[in-house]
């Protein structure tokens, strides 16, 4: 019994111990994993909301892991940089600010499509056939026709059709502006656009147009008919174009 009595209070104290052990390393290792070196993602210069993240507007930034904030994009390898571009502000991030996943939203219609148009270009916006929509992508260049009733030499009318801008870019196809999305999006996407065509057989596509072309495309859609043609993958080339009619076709 009173071996019993003295293996007790050895035992709680070996417990004892023990647990004092344990949590005394853990606060070790909890320091030294907050003071472990981990690099971070940060805005370059100042970008204002609704910014396109791009790698020359980030840089990476080594620090301890504690003054990291929650949601801030880690780089663990130089690849990971990718992961935030093509991605847009919600909220302005100083310089030096950390890039953090609830700053960011997706390129999408909830971005708005200013954030496609380039510097001194205007997004136009034009309806289209929705089988023709299917088979254009951002990115992709085109060129717009117009077919409209002109007044000939002698008092008639004939109906000609005339190339009135080439090379034009498409900023985006319904509310697909080019944003990158996993195989699952893209089939919830598909299904949202197909429910959205079954209630009309139009949709539309956005053009980067300067001024002046904006206002020519804008006069074309109210005297004529517009139409696209889809230029192939690294064709950029102007080229003179007569304005065609089956008068000329004929000859």
């Amino acid at each position: 019994m009173e071996k019993k009595g003295v293996m007790v209070p050895v035992i709680l104290a070996i417990f004892a111990a023990s647990v004092y052990w344990w949590v005394l390393t853990s606060k070790e290792r909890a320091i030294t994993n907050a003071q472990e070196p981990a690099q971070v993602l940060v805005a370059k210069y100042d970008l204002p909301a609704r910014t396109i993240l791009k790698e020359d507007l980030v840089e990476i930034v080594q620090m301890p892991r504690q003054y990291i904030q929650q949601d801030a994009q880690e780089i663990r390898s130089a690849s990971d940089i990718k992961m935030v571009s093509n991605l847009v502000t919600a909220v302005r991030i100083p310089k030096g600010n950390q890039i953090t996943l609830s700053s960011l939203v997706s390129l999408s219609p909830e971005a708005g499509l200013s954030v496609k148009v380039p510097p001194g270009y205007r997004g136009c916006v034009l309806p289209m056939e929705n089988e023709l929509l299917r088979l254009i992508k951002p990115g992709d260049r085109i060129d717009v026709l117009v077919t409209f009733e002109a007044s000939m030499g002698d008092n008639r009318k004939e109906k000609v059709t005339a190339t009135i801008l080439q090379n034009v870019l498409v900023l985006g196809v319904g509310t697909n502006l080019g944003q990158g999305i996993s195989s699952i999006q893209a089939k919830a996407k598909e299904a949202q656009v197909a429910a959205d065509q079954a209630f009309s057989d139009k949709g539309v596509i956005s053009l980067s147009l300067n001024p002046n072309e904006a206002q020519y495309l804008s006069l074309s859609m109210k005297v004529g008919d517009v139409s696209i043609i889809v230029r192939g993958l690294g064709d950029v080339e102007l080229h003179p174009m007569e304005i065609a009619s089956f008068k000329r076709l004929i000859k």
